[in-house]
């Protein structure tokens, strides 16, 4: 009897040792794909960041440098203060236009999933595809928007090429492509909402603001927080479309971090500035991140 459970426990744990084999074996794809390129260079920018390098001389090592002559920066700062511009212009319109869509789309009709389709295209169109047709779309002389103007008398401003209009031209571009993922987002939480909710507050004579304000919003709090920090994530992040439209100008004022990241470390060639300003960039990010957590404990529901 004791031969048999000796037998038996070592074939458990043999199979315990297999499964964990060949679990290793299925996963190392991806592990080796997020150490290649995702965590080593993460650890070499981070090195770099102490450094003076352009690619062509070698490394100099000095120190904490990059950090303060950021401080020193003008055009950081200029940087700094349009991605936070952006991100107040993105992310709440989108947020809120996003569940508006989403509530219309949570709706029992015929064709409604032609629509969700329609309104979830433009997040997976390219960005180059999307810059340049807007490019168009803007342009002062011969584009849509300002021909429409006309027709109503108004003349239209040079849209990309005023500091003024260039930066809310950005941001209407980037509400309009990030619409659909949100709102699929959005989609997914309403359905997950029981309608036993919906049937008590009819029953008690809710009308639909009361509905929304009462029942929806308190248990769609947990997906909300889940899209605002995504959306915050990805406006510190944004450089495809303002990379596209307005290289940054006219005179920076769609200039952003990553932007000017890209500037200092591919255009200019200093490696290790333009990978101080990274580390810069993913301090605000989850500081930013770690702010809303803190405060989402004092509303959100699970």
């Amino acid at each position: 009897m004791s031969v048999f459970r000796r037998g038996s426990s070592l074939g458990i744990k043999s199979i315990a040792y297999s499964d964990t084999f060949w679990a290793f074996v299925l996963l190392s794809p991806n592990l080796l794909g997020f150490l290649i390129f995702m965590l080593f260079p993460m650890i070499a920018s981070f090195g770099l960041s102490f450094t003076e390098y352009d690619l062509l001389t070698p490394m100099k090592w000095v120190g904490i440098k990059n950090y303060q002559q950021l401080w020193l920066d003008q055009t950081f700062w200029k940087s700094l203060w349009n991605t936070i511009y952006y991100t107040v212009g993105t992310v709440p319109i989108g947020v809120a236009i996003s569940l508006l869509l989403a509530i219309a789309l949570n709706q029992k009709i015929l064709g409604i999933r032609f629509f969700r389709g329609a309104y979830f295209l433009p997040v997976i169109t390219s960005a180059v595809a999307v810059g340049i047709v807007w490019q168009w779309l803007y342009n002062p002389d011969f584009g849509l928007f300002n021909y429409l103007l006309r027709l109503i008398d108004i003349r239209g401003p040079n849209w990309l090429t005023s500091t003024k209009w260039a930066m809310p031209a950005v941001i209407l571009v980037s509400i309009w492509k990030g619409l659909g993922f949100n709102m699929i987002i959005f989609l997914a939480g309403l359905q997950e909402i029981p309608d036993v909710y919906y049937e008590a507050a009819e029953i008690d004579g809710a009308n639909r603001f009361a509905k929304f304000l009462y029942i929806t919003l308190p248990l769609l709090t947990p997906t909300t927080l889940f899209v605002v920090v995504m959306s915050i994530i990805s406006s510190f992040q944004s450089f495809d479309l303002i990379y596209i439209m307005t290289r940054g100008g006219p005179a920076r004022s769609t200039s952003v971090l990553v932007y000017y990241l890209y500037q200092c470390a591919f255009e200019y060639f200093k490696m290790g500035y333009g990978s101080a300003i990274a580390y810069v960039l993913f301090l605000l990010v989850f500081v930013a991140t770690l702010i809303q957590f803190r405060f989402s404990r004092h509303w959100i529901i699970y």
